[in-house]
Order: structure tokens, then C-alpha cells, then sequence
């Protein structure tokens, strides 16, 4: 689809009543309440991107043979609606989502969704639920594109028919602003991705093997698990679905690179360009968790944060690992994590001026 994509619109027969919506709004767990449409468009192979619709929100027809329930086509993003500070809706950096989508899709053999297709499907679905965005500045809701092969073949092979769908939620408060500074596992026995694999790709194959890890972080009781590189088991990596990253006591920040087995995040990125901004000085580079200990006992490290589109910046206090547990010295959240975290959200809410194309009004 080149052209500017027209969403034909089919509304849902039973819209909720206002005061029944509120109620569903007050505090809902992630990811359990969805609004009352959906977007969608199609793709074949020789046909290209077609049938843009928004339709009620229900099942999806589904052959039991359809290649994603089979071979793991299936890729997703997680950007939110927000509500500023003077009243209006508008996206944070679409159009990086839309080229993380592109990616992801091309490393598993997927067509890509034109930007066009993408942003036009959030569009059109925020036109169709707004009212599912509260009227208070600060509100947010959060909206899941995703990519998955519907073709009706058990043949191992790039399917030749995909759907692309997007949905919304309302997040709750989850990892709102004033959570408390996490407790993380580090994961000896488990690793998330490796060199070559496709753990800079958003899939859910990599959420899929991150959840062993993140089952024995909570039987530690911890909020996250930190997973380590695959080869030596040696070297941090990231959490289960958010980048981390490191103050040291001279004011500099360190996070793992993006060396194909770390997800390149939105939020990571964004955070990277304001700290510089600032005058931090930024380091993308390896580090160890034994390194992690020994500058946390000898008060090098000052913070650590985990960062992604529902944590924003959120701190991370104790680590827990089988060799023992250590706490990172000084205050959870930090000053310098506090003040990043503000700063994200003060362009997500519109409280300051944007750096040029970070947000995206919505109508």
C-alpha cells in the first residue's frame, strides 16, 4: 500500500455505557481489559497489504494448520496513547516502532508492514476507542501491534499470507510513577538469546524462553529476571523485557551493547540521546556481573535502572543471583534515575518541547 490507507470501519453492536467503562478503567491488570475494536489489514503473497478494516475486538479465524501456530511467524510492538498535560493524545516516536516492527518481521522471514499501514492501523483504532483514553492529563493507554502468519500450511517455509492486527489496553499502574526500586535475579541456569539468534527482533519466541528465568526470579522473589550472555554466561545482557543500565559514581552511564542478542529499545535509545543531552557521559559497552558486584561493594556503581515503554525508568535496588545478594548503595531510585524517567515523560506528556519527530499528535 503506497497509497494513504483507508480503514473501512465496522462498529461494535454493544458499546460499553460510559460509567461502565470508568469502572473498567479504575485500576486494571495489564493486559486483561481491551478496548472495543480493533484494527486489521491483510497480506498475500503477489497481492500485497489489503482489507485495512477496523472491526469489533473478538477471536480471530484461525486454521489449525495456520503456519504461526506451527513455526513461530509471529512478531509484536508495545507503544502507548498518551494524554498531555494540555489536553491532547498523541503518540511517543511511532516511527521507530514502525522500523523495529520492519526488522523484526525481516529477520523472521516476514513481509514488512509499510509505516503507512502501521501508523495508519494505531490511528484509525484510536479513532475508533478514544474515549477508552481518560480525559486526565497523565492517562495513557497502551497499544499492541503485531505481525503473525495465517496461511494454511504445516510446510516448513516462509508462509505466502500474514495478518496484522492492533489491539489496545488500558495499563493500570503498571510500573507507575513512585513504584518501588525492583528486585532482580541474575539467571545462571537460562539464557534469552544468542549471537546469530533473534534476540534483537521482538518476538514472542524470546518472551517464550525468557519465562523459565523469570519464573525461578519470582520463586527468589524477585521482580525481574537479568539474563547473561549465552556463550559465557558471564556477561549482563538484559532483563526479561527491558535494557539496563548502569551509574557509576563519576556520573557516567553504561548499558549492554546491541551486539544482535539484546533487543534495541525505544526507550533505551531515547534515554541515550537525553542523557547526552544533559552532559552525561555514555558508554555502550560489555560489562560483568562479577564487575557489577565488586563496584557495588566498593560504592562505584550509585544506580541501576531497568528501562522499556511500561517501565519508562524504573530502579533496580537489591540483585539476587545463587552465588549470594548484594544492593546497590544509595538511594532507590537514584537522582540520576529519577531525572531521566522525568525526562522521558515530560516529552511523552507534552510538558516540554520535543526533540524534533519524538511524538505524533493524535486527533
Amino acid at each position: 500500500m503506497s497509497a494513504p490507507v483507508v480503514f473501512a470501519k465496522q462498529t461494535a453492536p454493544d458499546r460499553l455505557p460510559s460509567h461502565r467503562r470508568a469502572a473498567l478503567l479504575r485500576d486494571p491488570a495489564f493486559g486483561t481489559v481491551f478496548t472495543e475494536h480493533m484494527s486489521t489489514v491483510r497480506y498475500r503473497e503477489g497481492k500485497g497489504w489489503h482489507d485495512a478494516r477496523v472491526e469489533p475486538f473478538g477471536p480471530l479465524p484461525l486454521s489449525p494448520a495456520s503456519s504461526v501456530l506451527h513455526y513461530g511467524q509471529e512478531v509484536f510492538e508495545g507503544l502507548k496513547v498518551y494524554r498531555t498535560d494540555g489536553g491532547r493524545a498523541q503518540l511517543f516516536r511511532p516511527d521507530a516502532n514502525a522500523r523495529r516492527l520492519r526488522r523484526s518481521a525481516r529477520r523472521l522471514s516476514m513481509p514488512e508492514v509499510p509505516d503507512g499501514v502501521f501508523l495508519g492501523a494505531v490511528e484509525a483504532l484510536f479513532a475508533a476507542d478514544r474515549d477508552w483514553l481518560p480525559q486526565e492529563p497523565g492517562s495513557t493507554l497502551y497499544l499492541r501491534p503485531f505481525l503473525i502468519a495465517t496461511e494454511v500450511c504445516i510446510g516448513a517455509r516462509p508462509a505466502e499470507e500474514y495478518l496484522f492486527c492492533v489491539i489496545a489496553t488500558p495499563p493500570g499502574t503498571h510500573f507507575a510513577a513512585g513504584t518501588p526500586a525492583m528486585t532482580v535475579w541474575i539467571c545462571d541456569g537460562y539464557t534469552r538469546a544468542a549471537p546469530g539468534g533473534t534476540g534483537a527482533a521482538k518476538c514472542g519466541g524470546n518472551y517464550a524462553a525468557a519465562m523459565a528465568g523469570q519464573a525461578e526470579a519470582a520463586e527468589a522473589g524477585c521482580d525481574q529476571v537479568v539474563f547473561l550472555d549465552a556463550a559465557e554466561r558471564a556477561w549482563v545482557e538484559e532483563l526479561g523485557g527491558m535494557n539496563i543500565f548502569f551509574v557509576f559514581d563519576d556520573g557516567t552511564l553504561l548499558t549492554p551493547p546491541l551486539t544482535g542478542s539484546v533487543l534495541p529499545g525505544i526507550t533505551r535509545d531515547s534515554v541515550l540521546s537525553l542523557a547526552r543531552a544533559r552532559g552525561y557521559r555514555v558508554a555502550e559497552e560489555p560489562y560483568r556481573r562479577d564487575q557489577w558486584r565488586a563496584d557495588a561493594a566498593a560504592g562505584r556503581v550509585r544506580e541501576v535502572f531497568a528501562c522499556g515503554t511500561a517501565a519508562v525508568v524504573t530502579g533496580i535496588g537489591t540483585v539476587r543471583s545463587p552465588a549470594g545478594e548484594f544492593t546497590v548503595p544509595g538511594p532507590a531510585p537514584g537522582p540520576v534515575t529519577v531525572e531521566l524517567r522525568t525526562a522521558v515523560e515530560d516529552i511523552q506528556f507534552g510538558r516540554v518541547e520535543p526533540p524534533e519527530n519524538w511524538t505524533h499528535p493524535l486527533r
